[in-house]
């Protein structure tokens, strides 16, 4: 995981990835993402998809918050995970996760996609932009 440094999220521990840019795929994204927040190489074939998270801030200013996430598990890549200038780099066993310093959602969706459930959710976040109002999540039950 790593702790987010700046932009969306800051001072989170997250997972690895960001926006699209112009002509990329959900996959190449995250493969392009993977190399720049921690410095790993990872081809396209090595990202399993588990999950489609929707996001919604109905609070903030305009929607520019909302978003949907596209989870995906990697098991092999080349090169050691390196700190860079956006995020930081943690491992964490599974039993030690501190969801505490994760985004509220993180407790409801992550233990599913670590025990090998492939998932979707969606989850609407309060006033504060922080913590949920409500949320959904469909355990699509068969394993990845």
């Amino acid at each position: 995981m790593g702790m987010k440094k700046r932009g969306f999220g800051v001072g989170k521990l997250n997972g690895f990835g960001g926006k699209l840019n112009e002509g990329e795929s959900v996959v190449e994204a995250a493969v392009r993402e993977l190399e720049e927040e921690i410095g790993i190489v990872a081809g396209v074939y090595n990202l399993k998809k588990v999950g489609e998270l929707d996001f919604y801030f109905p609070h903030y200013e305009d929607d520019s918050w909302d978003q949907r996430v596209h989870v995906f598990v990697i098991e092999e890549w080349e090169g050691e995970p390196v700190e860079s200038e956006e995020m930081g780099c943690e491992w964490f066993g599974l039993d030690d996760i501190p969801y505490d310093k994760m985004w509220d959602d993180d407790k409801f969706w992550l233990p599913k996609v670590l025990e090998g459930r492939r998932i979707k959710g969606a989850f609407h976040f309060g006033e504060d932009n922080s913590s949920l109002a409500n949320q959904v999540i469909i355990d699509m039950i068969h394993n990845y």
